[in-house]
């Protein structure tokens, strides 16, 4: 019954996360089973024989042990929109997508030794008024060491914090959402920030800062939440110290040029730096006003000049190979973690150490003995060289 119940859960959020319709799941099989059979299996009416289990495993690129395994870890979404209009088939597929994720990285983080999310500030700076933010992203900034400049590799800096940056293509209506992952005790083994492939850099960046708002910020009931995530996040890309020691503390006038390059500078949309100027008391409403209408004449919020590229992140790269440098990880499980072939030359150590511990344990014994008996000769012939090499040193 336990297995029924696990194989339920596996199958349908891996479904689902794929986006597949029953029938689609059957014709990606082959037709092997019926769409009434897999209904059973989803709701635990059923189990699959081990021939249909194993096309499953073969369908969605996993092992079949895959669907036998307990979930390490519970995920728990924080940070949609309040007026989100994002369908209920595409939020359910993305929070399958983001749960096989952070369930792949919470154990790439065990076998590697990579620090879990049990030390995250999550939901650590308490606000009371909207105003709070700038402090609450002040303190971030300087437990996190950042000090005042503008941030070159926002990425970067969340993957050197311990918080995992996840991208899905994009999806209709779809901005971004914070997700975290904890164990049976309810510790926090991860968390994770997921923004839409495929957006201009300085869309991507403030997405993500927004996210690392819902995370960290503990959020009194009389505010807005997407109000107080944004001005989070807009104070942690643009500190307000820096922005009035470089644009001003009062402007009547900003030319455009001028925002472009702040816009460079800060790695933020100019429709992001209009706001956060209007947030400091830097411009007025009115000119606020004057400044968005232009926007929608010149149909930047679509699009704008001089757009940024995305950052990439590279944790879930370099830990896989990592892993499977060390031997922790086969060139299977690379390839499913990154979704794509892997092809590289392994070191010839690197193969024969494997080739060594697959055979059986009276062999590996016999071989290293050789080995042995081999060195010892080596190391008794270096001795009488060296005998032969010594002697008092004479200066001439």
């Amino acid at each position: 019954m336990v297995h029924q119940t696990t194989i339920a859960h596996r199958l349908k959020r891996l479904r689902m996360s794929r986006g597949l319709s029953l029938d689609a799941l059957v014709a990606s099989m082959g037709h092997v089973v019926t769409k009434q059979a897999l209904s059973k299996y989803e709701c635990a009416k059923a189990s699959p024989s081990p021939i249909v289990l194993n096309k499953l495993a073969d369908t969605f690129k996993v092992k079949a042990a895959y669907f036998l395994k307990e979930p390490q870890v519970s995920v728990k979404f924080i940070g949609y929109r309040r007026a989100s209009t994002l369908r209920k088939k595409d939020q359910a597929r993305i929070e399958s997508l983001v749960t096989e994720v952070l369930e792949n990285r919470v154990s790439l983080q065990a076998i590697t030794g990579w620090p879990n999310g049990d030390r995250l500030p999550i939901h650590a700076h308490r606000i009371s008024k909207i105003e709070d933010t700038e402090r609450a992203a002040e303190e971030l900034r300087a437990n996190w060491k950042l000090g005042q400049d503008p941030i070159s590799s926002m990425v970067g800096v969340l993957e050197d914090h311990h918080i995992h940056v996840i991208e899905l293509d994009a999806i209709d209506k779809f901005d971004g959402i914070c997700a975290v992952a904890v164990d049976e005790a309810t510790q926090t083994q991860a968390a994770g920030l997921v923004t839409s492939r495929g957006v201009s850099g300085e869309r991507q960046r403030l997405s993500l800062a927004h996210e690392l708002g819902h995370l960290v910020l503990k959020i009194g009931h009389n505010l807005d939440e997407e109000r107080a995530a944004f001005r989070f996040g807009a104070a942690f890309l643009a500190p307000a110290q820096v922005v009035y020691r470089e644009i001003g503390t009062k402007r009547d006038t900003i030319l455009r040029e001028e925002l472009l390059l702040f816009k460079r500078r800060f790695g933020m949309s100019v429709q992001a730096l209009v706001r956060r100027l209007f947030d400091l008391d830097v411009i007025s409403e009115g000119y606020y006003r004057q400044w968005m209408m232009l926007i929608n004449r010149l149909k930047w919020k679509r699009k704008e000049p001089g757009e940024l590229e995305p950052e990439r992140s590279q944790w879930l790269r370099q830990t896989a190979l990592r892993a499977y440098a060390e031997g922790l990880i086969g060139r299977e499980e690379v390839e499913r973690l990154l979704g794509e072939s892997f092809d590289t030359k392994e070191p010839l150590s690197l193969i024969e150490r494997r080739a060594f511990m697959k055979l059986p344990l009276e062999e590996r014994r016999r071989i290293l003995s050789e080995q042995a008996e081999k060195l010892k000769s080596h190391y008794s012939e270096d001795a009488a060289s060296g005998e032969l090499q010594s002697g008092d040193f004479v200066e001439y």
